[in-house]
């Protein structure tokens, strides 16, 4: 693409180059002369040492300033050049970051980190595709956000979760899975995913800046299979990240980039604004309530017991204070007779109509065969089991009751194609080698 071709559609790309010596000033000739504008040519470690420390010296201080204006940082996919800290502060500016990696370790570590990598000889074009934006492309409808919610006492929201995003999967729509549990997250660890990556934090950060993007979405996500999955936090302790107004936000954004949005919530719903003096503060409950007053859909999770019934019972009102009208789909998950006794369905379904009003039920049995197996995988149900009983129940209620959008625009092997491409070719393939390395060591 020619500069004025560029410079037609949008303004020219700002790119940081951090590449040794004379490699990195040719590169940077390339990239101009491609329609982009060079912000700064520096030492391939030099933006890894200015997010350490940006008061090390001027030098830091400028590298830290031409990255907060930049679209783009290029740099080699080193130990030394790309770090954690490099790529935490690229999410906090909003910046891509392009990595250049000549060797499998190269590549392994541009994939931990979940950024593009390229062949050192890549084409100028190329590397400036992460910020280009196609005026032609046709408005996509915007996306459903589905919140699956359960009571406190592990009913199976997570597993849910999982299954029921790897089922909406299945004709080729598009769709993301959301780790918002700020208590307890658990998607990465179920499914195999790292955690160190910027995930759905990064996504709340750029959304309270107002620089989230559908680009950034993809690139900060982590590949399921057909799916998307944007990862939680990985400590507890930092659920102050996850604010109300930034996770409402990041949320309105994924349904320019998912088909449907699949968002695992944790179970207290409590406003801790009674006991807490500041009323400006974060709240412990804040991700869980903006995902629910968000949400197309609500399914939420009974677990088949007693003492998951009651719990369900209990904070169903709670549930609907929050949500309003929005329709609800009630799962009993892990049904069995050993817990409740003869026809235990039909005594659950009578409960919760006569406490909930809740006449429409679905039921998911106990399979712990096939639970146990995904586990052991740490894949979804669907990968390794998928003719269970398990599986085949969560296939039912998708069909019944959580209502398809209209078929996509596209097949969906065509749609594959161009989430390959956005995701620059070659991130995909790169995380699943990480992966496979790191469990044959």
């Amino acid at each position: 693409m020619s500069a004025a071709a560029r410079g037609a559609g949008r303004s020219a790309p700002s790119v940081v180059v951090a590449v040794a010596g004379a490699r990195g000033r040719e590169l940077a000739d390339l990239l101009q002369d491609a329609g982009a504008s060079i912000a700064a040519v520096v030492d391939r470690s030099a933006p890894a040492a200015a997010a350490v420390d940006a008061i090390a010296g001027r030098e830091a201080a400028e590298v830290l300033g031409a990255l907060a204006r930049a679209d783009v940082l290029v740099v080699d996919a080193e130990r030394d050049a790309l770090t954690a800290d490099l790529v935490a502060v690229c999410d906090r500016f909003g910046v891509r970051i392009a990595a250049l990696c000549d060797t499998p370790a190269a590549r392994r570590t541009a994939a931990v980190f979940g950024v593009a990598s390229y062949a050192p000889d890549v084409a100028a074009d190329d590397l400036l595709a992460a910020v280009a934006v196609d005026a032609s492309a046709p408005e996509r409808p915007r996306g459903r956000i589905i919140a699956v919610w359960g009571a406190a006492g592990a009913p199976g929201r997570t597993r849910i979760a999982i299954e029921l995003a790897c089922e909406l999967a299945r004709d080729g729509r598009r769709v993301g899975l959301v780790d918002a549990d700020a208590h307890a997250p658990s998607i990465a660890m179920m499914t195999g995913l790292a955690d160190e990556g910027p995930g759905f934090a990064a996504a709340c950060r750029q959304a309270g800046r107002g620089t989230l993007t559908t680009a950034e979405l993809a690139r900060i996500a982590s590949p399921l299979g057909e799916i998307d999955v944007l990862t939680g936090i990985n400590r507890p302790a930092r659920w102050p990240e996850l604010s109300h107004a930034r996770v409402s936000a990041a949320l309105e954004q994924t349904r320019e980039w998912a088909d449907d949005i699949v968002v695992d919530v944790a179970a207290s719903l409590e406003r801790d604004e009674e006991i807490v003096s500041d009323l400006d503060g974060p709240r412990r409950n804040a991700a869980t309530l903006a995902a629910l007053e968000a949400a197309d859909v609500v399914v939420a999770v009974v677990a088949a017991d007693p003492v998951g019934v009651s719990r369900f019972i209990r904070a169903h009102a709670e549930l609907r204070a929050v949500i309003g009208a929005r329709p609800v789909r009630v799962v009993v998950n892990k049904t069995r007779t050993a817990t409740l006794g003869m026809d235990a369905r039909g005594q659950v379904r009578r409960t919760l109509e006569r406490y909930a009003s809740a006449r429409d039920v679905w039921f998911v049995p106990w399979d712990p065969k096939a639970a146990d197996a995904a586990t052991l995988a740490a894949r979804p149900v669907a990968d390794v089991a998928g003719r269970s009983a398990l599986a085949g129940a969560v296939r039912r209620f998708v069909g019944e009751a959580i209502e398809p959008p209209a078929a996509p625009a596209q097949p969906g092997r065509a749609r594959r194609r161009d989430r390959e491409r956005e995701r620059e070719g070659s991130a995909f393939s790169l995380r699943r080698t990480a992966r496979g390395d790191a469990r044959t060591a």
